[in-house]
């Protein structure tokens, strides 16, 4: 410790001197210091504490702002996540009454694998093409905003969707195979099921489109084949798909336009291809049924 010349102890006259006589507290004196800095603040440094961390964040803008530019066309992607996004939630928590929260995850999961490969397809032949929106206890549908130009390319727009929700149950059925966890079988044999249904030539379903690259007479087929469904199992699902398919299977029995003509035009060798993929995947979609099949046991 240091003495002055008078043999005193200098005080240090920034801090508050507590005698006898003082009757503040400790924590009284730590406030009245606290207030005392809070007031020697001047004006400028007020401001600093306010407009700071707009600094900072424009600081970072101008630094990665040439970086941020690429990702802003991301963002007109936007609406198309909210619109399956918020229709997919919607369609896991209806099913999800019925079956579980699993069940429900896996089963819309299969669905939206199948209208992506309907996606992928449009996107090929560079077709304008909403995107998958849900609907529950009916599927999902995508919108074709312009039309296929001909039965070709409607064929592979149309057989993106059973293409793919025939992997996504072949991959459920891998699962299974692999863990023999009957959850994944269930899921297989039920994507397997769904893909098979759509594959019936008839209305707005994925056959009725596929086989207008085989001959458009395969609808009446698949009017008698959702005719025995409507019979023997009857929903609304069957009934509507009954009544959409009536306006395209009237057009069977007039005269075609010069435009309808072109759209049916196809070479013999396109007509083979579409034909064994159409008949392939019946096959491999019915096989998959049969295989992921787990008859239920009482216990």
């Amino acid at each position: 410790m240091q003495h002055n010349n008078h043999g005193e102890t200098p005080q240090n006259h920034s801090q508050p001197v507590v005698d006898g006589s003082n009757t503040e507290s400790p924590a009284m004196i730590e406030a009245r210091m606290i207030d005392h800095e809070k007031a020697s603040l001047t004006k400028f440094d007020k401001i600093k504490k306010v407009v700071g961390p707009f600094g900072v964040v424009l600081i970072l803008i101008l630094k990665f702002g040439t970086k941020l530019k690429f990702a802003l066309p991301a963002l007109k992607f936007f609406p198309m996540l909210l619109k399956t996004g918020g229709t997919m939630i919607f369609s896991i928590w209806a099913y999800s009454q019925l079956w579980g929260w699993s069940f429900a995850l896996g089963f819309v999961l299969l669905i939206l694998v199948h209208e992506y490969g309907h996606v992928f397809a449009a996107k090929c032949f560079k077709l304008k093409v909403g995107a998958p929106m849900f609907i529950p206890f009916m599927g999902a549908i995508i919108a074709l905003k312009e039309a296929p130009r001909h039965a070709w390319v409607e064929f592979w727009v149309a057989a993106g969707g059973p293409l793919a929700g025939a992997v996504g149950a072949g991959a459920c059925h891998l699962i299974y195979l692999s863990t023999g966890n009957p959850f994944y079988a269930a899921l297989a044999y039920t994507g397997y099921f769904l893909n098979l249904f759509n594959m019936m030539p008839t209305g707005f379903l994925d056959g009725g489109r596929m086989v207008t690259a085989l001959s458009p007479w395969l609808w009446i087929i698949g009017i008698l084949i959702a005719g025995a469904f409507a019979i023997y199992r009857p929903s609304f699902i069957i009934i509507l798909i009954l009544l959409f398919s009536l306006p395209r299977l009237f057009t069977l029995f007039r005269k075609r336009t010069d435009e309808e003509n072109r759209f049916f035009e196809i070479s013999h060798s396109k007509r083979l291809i579409a034909a064994f993929i159409y008949f392939g995947l019946i096959v491999i979609l019915g096989t998959g049924m049969l295989f992921a099949y787990i008859p239920i046991t009482s216990s």
